[in-house]
């Protein structure tokens, strides 16, 4: 008499999971890069005359996405008006470089390895520049992408986004034009 369940796992991994999670995850296109799709919009709103003057309108309590970039791909500088919450969730791990308003630049990675100083979770703190890119390769299991969640608060409105001009950048950030050529569309 069998009492239990008997379940059978099978690795169903592709060589290249990142054409199903895009799909899976429906995921579009960013202007940033990468591919991405917003997964909460708080119901409730903050007022515009409760919040900074930084921001036009009424905002969301909170927003969150889903971000998945491929090896290759960037998510090129740019900055909002409310801090944000990078959640790494699977693939290969991902560099943060924050360009912070005193001229500093930060190196951060996201990753499983916390051994290897990686972080599960990263706050870019609102009017800071920032751009990522994977780091590194997986040649044991052929991972080519890094899957993310963003958590902004207040929640994102694109009105608040604001892409980064490579000359622009370049001239408040003299010493660190390679990255910022490279970063950039």
């Amino acid at each position: 008499m069998l009492t239990g369940s008997i379940i059978f796992c099978y690795n169903t991994r592709m060589p290249n999971e990142a054409p199903d999670l895009i799909k899976q995850l429906q995921l579009a296109k960013h202007p940033e890069g990468g591919y991405f799709r917003e997964v909460y919009r708080s119901e409730e709103m903050i007022g515009s005359g409760t919040l900074s003057e930084r921001y036009r309108g009424e905002r969301s309590v909170s927003t969150s996405i889903y971000f998945l970039l491929e090896q290759g791909e960037f998510s090129a500088f740019h900055r909002i008006q409310s801090d944000e919450i990078w959640h790494f969730y699977r693939g290969l791990p991902l560099t943060l470089y924050i360009l912070t308003p005193q001229g500093e630049l930060q190196k951060n990675i996201l990753g499983p390895d916390l051994k290897q100083g990686q972080t599960f979770q990263l706050v870019i703190k609102r009017h800071h520049w920032f751009a990522a890119e994977i780091c590194g390769t997986d040649d044991r299991d052929n991972t080519n992408f890094t899957l993310v969640g963003c958590t902004v608060a207040p929640g994102f409105d694109f009105s608040d986004f604001e892409l980064a001009d490579r000359e622009r950048l370049t001239s408040l950030y003299p010493a660190y034009k390679d990255l910022i050529t490279r970063l950039t569309h």
